[in-house]
């Protein structure tokens, strides 16, 4: 843990005052110090613990597959779709191969219904997620722009409406089997006398 001390005080000094002339018949003013009183004597500083930097919030799938929810401003849709691109763009350009893998299983829908507070509601399905890997889309902008991210990662802050729902997902005991239509055979033709 860090501690951070403030520098104590710098001392504080004087210049003489001049006398004020005195006036025709009036004795001469006693001349003031030359030095000033001395510093009080130091007060002891409190030491306070100062706070290690937040975080970045990490996007972390420990089930098998995953979705988030993003409710987005209707007025920046445009904006939100072109951080899309750009994630796009740098999944695809990645030498990584979990970055690869989480390509590969990652699905964005934008729903056709309004999202909470008329917001526009884009969500992403993992499937299959990389378990433990990072989702996170300002890591991902890092990695492949290091130089445009800071100002693509406040264009994305700036599209959200509300924030994002993550939920880990398992599949359900009957998920085990592939559901198929089932087949039912036609009732053998009757006549009616």
């Amino acid at each position: 843990m860090f501690f951070q001390i403030p520098p104590p005080p710098p001392p504080v000094t004087q210049s003489p005052v001049p006398a004020p002339a005195p006036t025709p018949g009036q004795a001469p003013a006693t001349p003031s110090p030359t030095t000033s009183p001395p510093p009080p004597p130091a007060t002891p500083v409190a030491v306070v613990p100062v706070a290690p930097p937040p975080a970045a919030t990490e996007r972390v799938f420990a089930g098998t597959a995953g979705m988030i929810f993003n409710a987005i401003k209707p007025d920046s849709v445009k904006d939100f779709e072109m951080i899309l691109g750009r994630l796009k763009q740098a999944l695809a350009a990645s030498s990584d191969p979990i970055r690869r893998q989480q390509a590969a299983g990652w699905k964005i829908f934008k729903a056709t219904e309004p999202g909470p507070t008329a917001s526009v509601l884009y969500v992403f399905v993992m499937d299959p997620a990389v378990t433990g890997a990072d989702y996170g889309i300002a890591k991902i902008l890092a990695e492949a722009f290091p130089v445009e991210a800071p100002a693509l990662y406040r264009t994305y802050i700036a599209t959200f409406a509300s924030g994002q729902s993550l939920l880990n997902l398992q599949p359900a005991p009957a998920a085990d089997t592939v559901l198929r239509p089932v087949t039912v055979p036609a009732p053998a033709a009757t006549t009616i006398p």
